[in-house]
């Protein structure tokens, strides 16, 4: 059977991009009614003396406010879906390129293509800090000044064991052999490659990529910027599904799609109940720190170590 990853995530992109789309159409119009509701006028008594040129008493039912979580959203306008544009036009163009590009190996992935790499994830936020930071200030606008920081030292250790639970499921369901019945790659290439690779260079890159570069600069995108932009348009749910596909879609994994899927929503959810990216930034960086050293140990101590996504 043929390889479905490029038609799954291709498809997934643009389905996202619909439901957003959709939502934030009918959430603008639901909106528009409530927000501009008919005035409530007080009923008169029959007998009550009127005059035509006097205008009846009349109050406006405004609706009581909805809980909007504690990521911030009150400084994006509409020029920001010119900013989500441009990261799906960014990283859908990287996955789709990735397509019909040849296989990553310690030839086509040498070390400056690793530093060209980390280099242009810290130019992607870079972008997107300078978006925000000229209407109000990155400290602010990302909660980095967050009281209590030591609930990290709980929040990581256990979304990342809650990560691992999941894989074991998925294991258990029979999931990595449906996806090897359908001809998919069980394993991503950065993965295969820190496995694999015998360039030292290459391996350092790469554990500075996957600890240092994608849980600092994959939370100010997705996190960051991408989520609360698309939650300002579609409210929290429907932006939490449409930034986790991206985020998990951007890896250009079929199998690691729906594990990613729900490890985007997680940091989400983690972002949300914080109100500071230091959570998340955390997490993420537990989550990837622990799967290169479980990786590195078992290549180094010849330790078995089951196919997760």
């Amino acid at each position: 059977m043929s390889d479905p990853t490029q038609i799954v995530i291709i498809g997934g992109f643009a389905t996202t991009l619909a439901f957003f789309v959709v939502t934030a159409v009918w959430r603008a119009r639901i909106q528009k009614i409530t927000l501009n509701p008919p005035p409530v006028c007080a009923e008169l008594p029959e007998d009550a003396e009127t005059s035509p040129y006097e205008t009846p008493s009349c109050t406006v039912a405004l609706p009581p406010d909805i809980p909007v979580g504690k990521v911030p959203v009150w400084f994006y306008h509409p020029l920001d879906l010119l900013g989500v544009g441009f990261i799906l036009l960014i990283f859908g163009g990287l996955v789709i390129a990735s397509f019909s590009a040849p296989e990553p190996s310690s030839t086509t992935l040498n070390p400056s293509v690793m530093a060209a790499n980390i280099a242009f994830q810290f130019v992607l936020a870079g972008i997107m800090v300078a978006i925000v930071s000229w209407r109000v200030n990155v400290v602010t606008w990302l909660g980095l000044r967050w009281p209590n920081w030591y609930w990290v030292l709980l929040i990581a250790p256990c979304a990342v064991v809650s990560m691992w639970l999941l894989f074991e499921l998925l294991q258990l369901s029979g999931y990595m052999k449906w996806m090897e019945s359908l001809g998919v790659e069980t394993i991503q290439d950065t993965v295969k490659l820190l496995q694999e690779s015998k360039d030292p260079k290459v391996i350092g890159l790469m554990v500075i990529a996957a600890v240092i570069a994608a849980p600092i600069c994959e939370e100010i995108v997705f996190r960051g910027y991408l989520y609360p932009v698309m939650k300002r348009f579609v409210g929290m749910w429907p932006a939490t599904i449409c930034s986790a596909f991206i985020f998990s879609a951007a890896h250009g994994n079929l199998t690691a799609l729906l594990p990613l899927f729900i490890f985007g929503g997680l940091l989400v959810v983690v972002y949300e109940k914080t109100g500071s990216l230091w959570a998340p930034i955390a997490v993420h960086f537990c989550f990837n720190g622990a799967t290169v050293v479980l990786q590195l140990a078992a290549r180094y101590f010849n330790l078995p170590l089951d196919t997760a996504p």
